[in-house]
């Protein structure tokens, strides 16, 4: 088939990668003159790193970025109230806390070294059957297959998501002289009104994070940088130097985060994949590796069916997955991010307690690594 790409981010990439090795003519449009990614780190966990693997992209990613091992969480009492682990520790399973850009440049790289043609500055406005309309009207050739890969702001996507009342300040700064260890998520909370995190992302790097509400980030800089570091060190002081290297309030990028996904992801002549098909919260690590899922079910069956019959197979494979993890982030989200004293109290004294049971750790390991039920379903493999 000759497949169109709308979009040149982790999703977009990886399928270009992978219908290009199924034997597919692929070409790849983004509106940046140079394809680059936005955001700061995130959490490439064992079943996107499968994904890697599958376009040969992982060593190269593991090398950029930093293995976590432990995701942990205290209140403002000091007590833990999260602590998942990816299992034993010399397994070779582990999440792999990476900088966007880094896992962006992995995966250009793979796309370049196949000679898939990238068209930069095409801003895709719309489709009209089997073409892409950009912005200033430019249309392109027409193609069998269009894949939407253009994520939260798709203009090919009918999902109409249900905004959170929770987003998030991100920045990145050196990883400093610290007790915190290099290989785990660290996280601290005040009920859940407020959540500050550090995650290692490779490279002498660490991605920080502030929770905010949805509406609430013009009050944030309003407050200023100075009170706002006092504040966060207040609360956690393990923050100190991470936040000393915190100059300007604009070092802090702003996202906001929201809900849904489309009961169907595809429609004659285009799927779509990643955020473009399904959004929830960060709070579960997941949202880059179902987008590097949902191009490894499309390109698989791609080459078990044809045309509509292939894009229906993709949605039977991966809506199970998503249904389930669409379900628990709806569910643990306001654990963690919250007005409400409510969630925060349950997690306290409910859910952490039951999380040291017996066999319920293994629960939230394989919850965590994205594998708690079969990632591509139950078609069999090539």
């Amino acid at each position: 088939m000759k497949v169109a790409i709308a979009g040149a981010g982790i999703g977009g990439l990886a399928a270009a990668c992978l219908m290009h090795d199924t034997g597919h003519d692929v070409t790849v449009f983004d509106k940046f003159d140079t394809p680059r990614p936005v955001g700061s780190g995130l959490v490439i966990q064992p079943v996107g790193q499968a994904v890697l693997h599958r376009i040969g992209a992982r060593t190269a990613a593991v090398n950029q970025g930093a293995p976590i091992h432990r995701m942990s969480g205290q209140n403002e009492r000091g007590r833990h109230v999260l602590d998942v682990s990816y299992g034993i520790k010399n397994d070779g399973v582990f999440g792999l806390g990476i900088h966007r850009s880094s896992l962006f440049d992995v995966l250009f790289d793979a796309v370049k070294s196949r000679d898939i043609p990238v068209i930069a500055s095409f801003e895709v406005a719309q489709r009209d059957d089997q073409q892409l309309i950009a912005q200033g009207g430019q249309r392109s050739e027409r193609f069998d297959l269009i894949i939407d890969a253009l994520g939260a702001g798709s203009t090919l996507s009918p999902l109409k998501a249900k905004p959170l009342p929770f987003g998030a300040v991100w920045g990145t700064v050196d990883w400093p002289d610290t007790e915190l260890p290099h290989d785990q998520l660290s996280q601290h909370y005040t009920a859940a009104r407020h959540m500050i995190g550090v995650m290692p992302c490779g490279m002498g790097r660490a991605a920080v994070f502030w929770s905010l509400p949805r509406d609430a980030h013009q009050a944030f800089r309003t407050m200023g940088l100075d009170a706002w570091k006092k504040q966060a060190v207040d609360m956690w002081p393990a923050f100190a130097p991470f936040a000393a290297q915190i100059t300007n309030l604009d070092q802090l990028t702003f996202a906001a985060y929201s809900h849904g996904s489309l009961s169907r992801m595809w429609s004659t002549g285009m799927a779509h994949i990643g955020d473009a098909a399904h959004r929830a919260s960060p709070q579960l690590g997941q949202g880059a590796n179902m987008a590097l899922l949902d191009a490894a079910a499309l390109s698989h069956a791609c080459t078990l069916a044809q045309g509509n019959d292939a894009l229906k197979l993709y949605r039977t494979m991966r809506w199970r997955h998503i249904a389930v993890y669409q379900i628990m982030s709806r569910v643990f989200t306001p654990m963690y991010q919250s007005q409400s004293p409510l969630p925060p109290m349950i997690r306290d004294t409910v859910l952490f307690p039951l999380s040291r049971a017996p066999l319920v750790p293994r629960i939230l390991t394989h919850l965590v690594r994205g594998d708690l039920i079969r990632p591509l379903g139950r078609i069999r493999r090539r």
